[in-house]
């Protein structure tokens, strides 16, 4: 799977429906898993990488009240689909509600998996960590 990189802006249509960026629409032919992601988006993951994803979860301990809430957040939103021949995948008006997103969206590229902001979401989230990845990326290294 080629990866999923970089930002693009799209909108939704009145019918609930994203066009992905079409470089990135080969990922998904075997379909799509949208699910709430965390810092206020949505995640969009290929069938594979959601596959991956959702075996680590499902393995936390249950037991463990962290865990339990992991596998809520994940799991109980998810929708699963696919896209049509113009490349949309349909988001449920539940997911679109938790993530805040208006009609104006920013997809972003995330590796193995796209993020999706409200588009004013996104630039503030930019604004707010511009300049602390150099502190993150240090941090991380020690």
């Amino acid at each position: 799977m080629d990866h999923l990189l970089g930002e693009h802006e799209h909108s939704l249509d009145d019918k609930n429906r994203l066009t992905l960026p079409s470089k990135h629409r080969a990922a998904f032919e075997d379909g799509v898993v949208v699910t709430r992601g965390l810092d206020g988006c949505l995640y969009a993951y290929p069938r594979t990488a959601w596959e991956q994803l959702a075996e680590r979860i499902r393995s936390l301990d249950p037991l463990a009240e962290g865990s339990r809430v992991m596998q809520r957040h994940f799991f109980a939103g998810a929708a699963q689909g696919g896209l049509d021949k113009q490349g949309r995948m349909v988001i449920p008006a539940g997911l679109i509600e938790h993530a805040g997103l208006g009609r104006e969206v920013t997809v972003a590229g995330v590796f193995d998996h796209l993020e999706i902001w409200d588009r004013a979401t996104w630039r503030q989230q930019l604004h707010e960590v511009e300049g602390s990845a150099e502190d993150v990326a240090e941090r991380l290294a020690n």
